[in-house]
């Protein structure tokens, strides 16, 4: 196995651990806006792809993958890549436009660029939170394409793993607002403690009328899929070994823990949203993907219970 998943080979900050999985997150952005069916578009990943040695020779256009479609890596998993950007995309806008909230927190950020790709309406704000390493990286790259955001943008260098409540209301974000909170591919990665704090975190700092969205996995046993097409090709391909990098631990039951206190909850499989778009991955044997799970939470306006216990 290439060992890149655990070094930080050039210094980005997005080439060690967890954080070069931001850069295969981008990549799949890259691939998608290139489709002729795309599902999301993001001018902006393929520049990240590129800018990182780990991945400079990935493939960002389906005409580099020589298998295409048949390739489970560039082609399923960068497809469901893809088709997640554009759930969550419609996710965010829906709660800003619908539910009239101005306050967007992407936690574990990564190279997500909806701060400059995304028709925000006047007064949304945009906090960033991830690592000061991943942030710097992404602002080096934007700086240099001179991109400019469509919403008021302030990155929120934090270490996930560190006590981060306070964080926030000291650059700005005002807790008794309503909020719209994504926290996309990251709770693999956490220990079930730090997964409870962080929906707990979450749950503090909304106040009625706020929204969350996030990604599980039900597996009791993801070691069961070692061997599935999905693992095998990242590791093979790119050297990254998912498994190794995920928390195998018992998860805990976050969308329930947010039913208890109050909030309306809906859990739905990513192929229920492949058969509503009509593209993208179907179930196929010995799928990694069986227990990805999508979990949409809106806490009422008069929701009250256990706030900040």
């Amino acid at each position: 196995m290439v060992d890149t998943a655990h070094r930080n080979t050039d210094g980005t900050g997005v080439a060690d651990g967890v954080g070069v999985t931001a850069l295969l997150v981008a990549a799949a952005r890259a691939l998608e806006s290139h489709r002729s069916d795309s599902l999301a578009r993001d001018v902006y990943a393929e520049h990240f792809v590129r800018a990182a040695e780990a991945s400079a020779d990935w493939p960002v256009h389906p005409s580099q993958v020589p298998d295409g479609d048949a390739n489970p890596l560039w082609g399923r998993f960068a497809r469901y890549f893809g088709l997640r950007t554009r759930v969550l995309d419609d996710f965010l806008l829906r709660s800003v436009r619908v539910g009239g909230a101005r306050q967007v927190v992407l936690v574990g950020a990564g190279l997500d660029a909806r701060a400059f790709r995304l028709d925000w309406p006047p007064g949304c704000v945009v906090f960033e939170i991830d690592r000061k390493e991943v942030l710097a990286f992404k602002h080096r790259v934007l700086g240099g394409l001179s991109a400019t955001p469509r919403a008021a943008r302030v990155p929120v260098p934090m270490d996930l793993r560190a006590d981060w409540v306070d964080a926030l209301p000291r650059v700005g974000f005002d807790p008794a607002a309503p909020s719209v909170w994504l926290v996309e591919g990251l709770l693999f990665y956490l220990p079930p403690a730090a997964e409870t704090y962080l929906i707990d975190t979450v749950e503090r700092l909304s106040a009625g009328g706020s929204a969350l969205a996030f990604e599980v996995k039900l597996e009791k046993d993801l070691l069961e899929y070692r061997d599935s097409p999905l693992y095998t090709a990242t590791r093979e391909q790119i050297g990254i070994d998912l498994l190794d990098l995920f928390d195998l631990a018992p998860r805990p039951d976050s969308a329930g823990r947010l039913t208890d206190r109050g909030w309306s909850t809906s859990v739905h499989t990513p192929f229920d949203f492949t058969r509503l778009h009509g593209r993208g991955p179907l179930p196929e044997p010995n799928d990694a993907l069986a227990g990805n799970r999508w979990v949409f939470a809106e806490k009422p306006h008069t929701a009250g219970g256990a706030r900040g216990a």
